[in-house]
């Protein structure tokens, strides 16, 4: 049981800080960038990121703490590596886009990121099908969000 609660809360700690550093780069570029852009019809309010961006990096815990607990029964290195640069991918998206205020760098990035979250995903599923399952709408958001970066490249 301690293990158990030891990795869960490793696992939120890793992700969440991968999510940290991407509000870091995030945060200081919505007021005075962001929100002057022209974004396409379907682009969702600002509060909607937070709350989404929060659901996304926990069931990423999850999904990497269930891989995680199969080691020793199953390889999951390979896995792990594979989530681990998603994890980075991800963040580096938010540098791209709203640091360095390139969101067509961002959306040749964010194809990157997406091939990786699939990676993870086939990679997750040899090992624990429900950890598979749990990064689905990681991946929903990602193609969502291809989209919402695209519309930012062809409207600006």
């Amino acid at each position: 049981m301690k293990k158990n609660i030891f990795g869960i809360v490793v696992a939120i700690v890793i992700c969440g800080l991968f999510g940290a550093v991407g509000a870091i780069f995030t945060t200081p570029n919505i007021a005075p960038w962001y929100n002057g852009l022209a974004k396409g019809p379907l682009g969702p309010p600002n509060w909607v990121f937070g709350p989404v961006w929060t659901t996304l990096f926990v069931l990423m815990a999850v999904a990497a703490f269930l891989v995680w607990r199969k080691r020793g029964a199953k390889p999951i290195g390979g896995a792990l590596a594979v989530f681990v640069v998603q994890l980075v991918l991800n963040s580096f998206w938010s540098f791209l886009f709203f640091a360095a205020h390139s969101p067509a760098a961002a959306a040749i990035e964010i194809v990157a990121l997406w091939f990786a979250v699939g990676l993870t995903i086939i990679d997750f599923y040899k090992i624990s099908r429900p950890a598979a399952y749990l990064l689905t709408p990681y991946l929903l958001w990602i193609s969502f969000a291809i989209y919402l970066n695209y519309s930012v490249v062809i409207l600006n």
